[in-house]
């Protein structure tokens, strides 16, 4: 039953990160002022395999456990959240909705991680790279928010 549910979340993250896919970074985000910091592209795919992998076992660990309505919903919530970044930042062009949504993102990544904690301790440790990871999106974000006003405003690149 485990490999069948933890198939099902892997499902559901791929899903998500499908949109990567849709909505890859092109020439409006590369026009973009960045801070030093950016990790470089090949870090991303990289990461995100690898907290899918975990968000799934946490997921499949916790779906099999009594009482686990809250953490099941929130999981539901932070893939759904995880799911509409993408489109909205690169998709859209709006930095300031992705700010929005990314920090609705980590809200509902630690509530996630505390509810899972609460059901299995280890599934709720598999979340804590994850919400690292989404700290240093947000902040990523927020950078390009602060080093892009006109684009934050209007979705287009002043030219230099």
């Amino acid at each position: 039953m485990f490999w069948l549910l933890f198939f099902l979340f892997l499902a559901a993250c791929l899903a998500a990160g499908m949109t990567g896919g849709l909505f890859p970074p092109d020439a409006w985000y590369r026009g973009l002022a960045k801070p030093r910091w950016t990790p470089p592209d090949w870090v991303f795919p990289v990461t995100w395999f690898t907290l899918y992998g975990c968000m799934s076992i946490a997921g499949a660990r916790v779906a099999m456990v009594d009482g686990n309505a809250v953490a099941m919903a929130l999981w539901s919530l932070q893939i759904a959240l995880n799911a509409i970044w993408t489109p909205a930042f690169f998709g859209l062009r709006n930095i300031r909705l992705g700010m929005g949504i990314v920090l609705a993102l980590w809200v509902a990544v630690a509530a996630c991680m505390v509810a899972l904690w609460q059901v299995d301790l280890i599934a709720g440790l598999l979340f804590v790279p994850y919400l690292i990871w989404v700290t240093v999106a947000s902040a990523l974000n927020a950078a390009v928010w602060r080093m892009n006003p006109e684009a934050a405003r209007t979705g287009v690149i002043k030219p230099q």
